[in-house]
């Protein structure tokens, strides 16, 4: 009950000891408390610090101070301390929005738009971004699995960020619920209430916060290269409405990937309309962020359904049906 103001168990059992038997020694408080009489002295230490007890008129045996005195004494202390620790804090943080000011927003007002070199610079911004956002961070994390080291750089930022109340949106590809890795991480999310979409496909890697400022790599095939950053009404608010289009059409963590009329999944339709198109598995998987494997697995499934024998039969008879 005590632990705020310093005292932990086993002291606070000695001092509450005291008060009810003023008269007892070290070796009948031990006893009472079933503890070693060096744990217990250890104890009494620690209270005469905290100037709960005091010695004894005319003996040297010691008394504990009434709780009215002594704790209220030590509580006083502890708002003191507490007060201080608070403007300290208060002057650390005028510190770094100064330090902010001078050193993090170096972008000419003019400027819409900025290039980050590497990971790192990429990993760093956000990280900025993540622990400056008030409102929203709305992320497109196309391709299958999502790298551990991605996963691990980006937790921390995420959690500071929606304890301070940011919403996050993610929206991933419905293939990364093969990976175990990126299904944790999505749990994990959603565990800190983190909203999850999946859709079978999506055009681009993307990061929006406060609908002010976005991240897109510089190398659509390679995120690890780098980023642009993006500011400015005319290049965002596409991007945003692109984002909520996707989270209208998506599905939420949690629920199987729904079936159309022609009991097709999102991610069937769009293999068939990638293969449709020229695309060979290998890129089709690419894109829809699915083992090579999968895919031609899927499509041997797909085949069978529509009782072709060939890629040419499956893709008529894929358009006789309306499945294209």
């Amino acid at each position: 009950m005590l632990q705020a103001l310093g005292l932990n168990a086993l002291t606070e059992g000695v001092y509450r000891s005291l008060l009810a038997e003023p008269d007892w020694g070290v070796d009948r408080i031990a006893a009472n408390l079933h503890l070693p009489e060096a744990e217990v002295r250890e104890a009494l230490d620690e209270l005469l610090e905290l100037t709960l007890l005091r010695p004894a008129a005319g003996s040297h045996a010691l008394r504990a101070v009434s709780p009215e005195v002594g704790l209220t004494r030590l509580l006083a202390r502890n708002q003191n301390q507490l007060l201080f620790r608070q403007q300290q804090l208060e002057s650390a943080r005028a510190a770094i929005a100064a330090l902010s000011a001078e050193y993090v927003d170096r972008r000419p007002d003019d400027e819409m738009v900025l290039r980050l070199d590497s990971l790192e610079a990429v990993r760093d911004r956000l990280e900025e971004l993540a622990a400056t956002a008030t409102r929203e961070c709305l992320s497109l994390m196309r391709g299958g699995a999502v790298r551990p080291d991605s996963i691990q750089a980006g937790k921390h930022p995420n959690q500071l960020a929606l304890e301070r109340g940011v919403v996050i949106r993610s929206i991933f590809q419905d293939s990364f619920r093969n990976d175990p890795d990126t299904l944790r991480y999505a749990r994990w999310l959603a565990d800190l209430g983190g909203l999850t979409r999946t859709v079978p496909l999506l055009p681009i890697r993307l990061v929006i916060v406060d609908r002010s400022i976005a991240l897109i790599p510089t190398d659509p095939s390679d995120g690890r290269r780098g980023a642009l950053e993006l500011h400015g009404e005319a290049l965002i608010q596409p991007l945003c409405a692109l984002f909520d289009e996707l989270w209208r059409s998506g599905t939420e963590f949690g629920r199987p990937a729904p079936r159309d009329d022609q009991d097709l999944t999102g991610s069937e339709r769009a293999l068939l309309k990638l293969l449709g198109e020229g695309h060979t598995d290998e890129s089709a998987g690419r894109k829809l962020g699915l083992s090579l494997r999968t895919v031609r697995r899927m499509m041997q499934d797909l085949m069978n359904r529509l009782g072709a024998e060939s890629r040419f039969q499956a893709g008529a008879q894929a358009v006789r049906k309306d499945w294209l």
